[in-house]
């Protein structure tokens, strides 16, 4: 199945960063990974890193999946909030899931430093906004719940929001731990200092058949190669569900574009925060290291990629229209890249990482919903803890038992 359609941004500017081959001969590993996304390369790069001889296998170019679809808004917050998911999984469960994502992004920056700072990983606040007058009850309790557990987050009333971003809501949230990059770059960029540690890459390697066993998984690709392996990863987000055969997650689809350069308007130009907006359908912007602004949302219930891509002409108009609304005086965005691409969200916003009891000698890295590159980074994680033997803190907060 195709995860995107139209024309996303990180691709075109990026170009063909690196080139692998595909598969030719059967081979054995420790690990397998099934997945060359920002996912499976930030399991890839822990596992190198720790010393595991790896192999990671991907269907497509690598990063052209989802990866190249991601819009890549670095936040604590997921898609369920702190009081819905408190109410949800209690309070323990969900404070610390808070606090994971939060922990996450400050490793993301390290991760990026170590690769070579090319990916444009920038800290940005969060801005989130009160759509209409009645939100602003949820908001202010949203507020008090996340500073009652240590998290750096302040109101904002109207003439604020007005003075500082130039948009006119009746209330919003300020969080200083927020952070952009470009998660296409990122993934290639984790992927090569990987394969100088020893881990093996190859794409255009469709893995069509899954064997696992207590001793062992075996893999067999398109091409009838065979990949023998003491443990597999499963890091190719809802495309896993084909081999899981469980419904864990509802397919969403969204969309987004990317204006030119330089289209950042004042004064939201002068801090360039994330932003995002308390509505149904789902919006929110981030800028780009060049200066352009981009837009995603207009999320709705993923059916088929034929309706995804008939619908994305009037998606790209409703959501320039919804940005005009935001910054009435700002000129018009002249649209530079305009793509819609699938995710998946649970209930609970929260990721499916770890072992299924149905799978032995397997783990599984599905970084579902909003938060899936700060998911990832926990799940590369958890996952290089597990095969080692250590303990990790939050692996029982995404277990498939929870």
């Amino acid at each position: 199945m195709d995860l995107t359609s139209g024309y996303p941004l990180w691709p075109v500017v990026d170009g063909l960063v690196q080139t692998y081959p595909r598969l030719r001969g059967d081979t054995r590993a420790d690990v397998a990974i099934i997945g060359g996304g920002i996912t499976g390369a930030l399991v890839a790069h822990h596992l190198a890193d720790a010393g595991i001889d790896a192999i990671l296998l991907d269907r497509r170019d690598i990063g052209w999946g989802s990866t190249s679809a991601s819009t890549a808004l670095l936040q604590y917050e997921i898609d369920v909030s702190l009081t819905d998911l408190i109410d949800l999984r209690g309070h323990d469960h969900a404070t610390r899931a808070y606090r994971a994502c939060s922990d996450a992004i400050d490793k993301l920056a390290d991760l990026h430093a170590t690769t070579g700072g090319g990916a444009h990983f920038e800290r940005r606040e969060s801005l989130y906004l009160a759509s209409r007058k009645r939100d602003r009850t949820a908001l202010e309790s949203e507020c008090h719940a996340r500073r009652a557990i240590g998290f750096d987050v302040r109101v904002l009333e109207e003439d604020a929001i007005v003075e500082r971003f130039g948009i006119r809501r009746p209330l919003a949230l300020i969080s200083k731990h927020g952070a952009q990059v470009d998660a296409y770059a990122f993934a290639h960029a984790l992927l090569r200092q990987a394969t100088s540690r020893g881990l093996r890459v190859f794409d255009r390697s469709d893995v069509t058949e899954v064997k696992a066993r207590d001793t062992g998984v075996i893999l067999r690709t398109a091409d009838d190669v065979t990949v023998h392996a003491r443990h597999l990863v499963f890091a190719a987000g809802y495309e896993t569900n084909s081999f899981l055969k469980e419904q864990v997650a509802a397919l969403i689809s969204t969309y987004a574009f990317a204006s030119e350069p330089a289209s950042v308007p004042a004064p939201w130009n002068a801090e360039r925060c994330l932003i995002w907006e308390h509505a149904d359908p789902y919006l929110y912007l981030r800028t780009t290291h060049d200066g352009r602004v981009l837009v995603g949302g207009e999320d709705e219930e993923f059916r088929d990629p034929a309706r995804r891509d008939a619908l994305l002409p009037k998606k790209t108009r409703q959501l320039v229209e919804r940005y005009q609304s935001l910054f009435p005086d700002a000129p018009p965005l002249e649209v530079a890249f305009s793509w819609a691409g699938t995710f998946g969200k649970t209930e609970d916003g929260l990721a499916y990482i770890g072992q299924h009891p149905r799978w032995p000698s397997t783990w599984f890295a599905l970084g579902y919903g909003g938060n899936g590159i700060t998911y990832s980074v926990l799940a590369a994680e958890i996952i290089r803890d597990s095969l080692r033997g250590i303990a990790n803190p939050y692996a029982d907060l995404f277990c498939f038992d929870r």
